[in-house]
């Protein structure tokens, strides 16, 4: 006698396979664009809260996707065949030794309950749902609500129950422990097999483990619940960057020349650019500054990372060179000890710096560099980076000697000292080139601020990748 699951309606039909087949291939050209989008995301800024919704939108998509791919190919395969033969107890003998391997393996299945027989039939896939071993007996409806957490068994008591007695389909969630402790989300449909009497005889079920789907949606919830405040933070911590910022470089950026020097000293600007998107506050600095003895302090220097983390290890390296040019260390032992503090710092990092001191009186420039651009001389119309003595990027290893070089400096020469920023564009390579180019206004130029002035022309426009700053010194006549 066939089951009354079948009593009251016709065998099913398998679809026509090219039908089927167009649907999955449409299918996968939907996943691979979807699955596009989210590799670009991936690359992007992870601190950015809306790049992080979007990579969050796009997984749960893909996990949809990949779902609906799967449902297609199994109604391309045809149904399941569950397993029959008499009661829940009785089954336990005839199972096989394991579930089919195939994609939906573990992922949907489907049973049915005989309220006539105490029949209990399940396919293959669904021991792999509920982490059972295929030879053990399938659960009873008594038996079921024993693997739920103990907040979700009423819900499916109340939902089997107007299912049986009032012919309700089955449309629930639910989470079961699987016997190895793992918790999966399920969702069970399906609908109330009447006899010929339109008396209830099976209650037949198709369940689907939704777990991957339902993590998705989590963190896309809490992605987009979570973007104002971080948005907020960010806000925040970005305003807290620039004022310290502006705080620590020196307040004179763009005066004409040092205070308390006379003729034939160093004549100064300095600016600050920020990038194309105005939010990466880096550890750029620069500082010109009278030392006690009367010789000039010229530096630049750029440290890894951007915020008010940067901007902190920038004030603490700053603070620690000035300090030490005051005191009189030379440029390429200056170098040795920033270096030494950057490595045994709490928050380690790298950086690169340039360090100059000017003596006037036989306008000699002593410098040294870690790992940074070299000056930019413009003498008689022509501009040459000077040749760098050996340095390396701070914090990069202890106990490190940075060299030391000296250049005589000639009336009208112009130093132009800078962060790798402001050469590292989006349309070429790094390069001083363009700066280079700029010889010919130098020597037109009367002060320091015209030179700094044609500087920002060339290089502050928006396709800038980072910050950077620059500063320029012209030897006076």
């Amino acid at each position: 006698m066939p089951s009354p699951l079948f009593a009251d309606r016709p065998a099913p039909q398998p679809p026509a396979h090219d039908a089927v087949d167009a649907l999955i291939h449409r299918a996968r050209r939907l996943r691979v664009d979807v699955d596009a989008v989210r590799r670009d995301a991936v690359v992007c800024d992870d601190d950015d809260p809306q790049l992080r919704w979007q990579r969050a939108l796009c997984d749960l998509a893909v996990r949809h996707l990949d779902n609906f791919g799967e449902h297609l190919g199994q109604l391309k395969a045809g149904p399941p065949t569950p397993r029959t033969g008499g009661t829940a107890r009785q089954n336990a003998t005839a199972a096989p030794d394991g579930p089919p391997a195939g994609p939906l393996a573990g992922r949907v299945g489907s049973a049915e309950w005989n309220l006539l027989t105490d029949e209990v039939s399940w396919s293959d896939e669904l021991y792999g749902i509920f982490g059972r071993p295929t030879d053990s007996a399938p659960l009873s409806l008594d038996e079921m609500p024993s693997v739920l957490l103990p907040e979700d068994q009423p819900l499916l008591t109340a939902t089997v129950t107007g299912c049986l007695v009032d012919g309700r389909p089955i449309d629930v969630e639910f989470r079961i422990v699987r016997p190895d402790g793992d918790t999966r989300t399920l969702h069970m449909s399906g609908e109330p097999v009447l006899d010929a009497e339109g008396c209830t005889a099976s209650m037949w079920a198709v369940l689907r483990d939704v777990s991957e789907l339902r993590r998705g949606e989590r963190a896309l919830s809490h992605s987009h619940e979570s973007a104002p405040c971080e948005e907020h933070i960010e806000r925040t911590e970005h305003r807290m960057a620039v004022e310290l910022q502006e705080t620590v470089l020196p307040p004179w950026r763009g005066a004409p020349s040092l205070p308390g020097q006379g003729p034939g000293a160093l004549d100064i600007a300095a600016h600050y650019l920020p990038s194309e998107s105005g939010g990466l506050i880096g550890g750029d600095w620069y500082d010109a500054m009278e030392l006690p003895d009367g010789r000039t302090l010229l530096t630049v220097g750029d440290l890894t990372g951007h915020g008010i983390r940067a901007t902190s290890a920038m004030a603490m390296m700053l603070g620690a060179l000035r300090g030490m040019a005051i005191a009189g260390v030379e440029p390429g032992a200056l170098m040795g000890h920033l270096n030494q503090l950057l490595a045994s710092s709490v928050q380690p990092a790298l950086g690169s710096a340039l360090c100059c001191r000017f003596d006037p009186a036989s306008s000699v420039l002593s410098w040294a560099q870690a790992g940074h651009p070299a000056p930019l001389l413009f003498r008689g119309g022509t501009g040459r980076a000077l040749p760098p003595p050996d340095g390396v990027l701070l914090g990069g290893a202890s106990k490190v000697a940075f060299e030391q070089d000296e250049l005589h400096l000639l009336p009208g020469d112009v130093l132009v000292l800078h962060t790798e920023g402001l050469t590292r564009r989006s349309d070429r390579h790094a390069g001083p080139e363009a700066l280079l180019a700029l010889a010919p206004r130098f020597a037109q130029a009367r002060t320091a601020q015209e030179c700094l002035r044609s500087v920002v022309e060339e290089s502050g426009g928006t396709e800038r990748l980072d910050d950077a700053c620059v500063l320029v010194a012209r030897l006076g006549s």
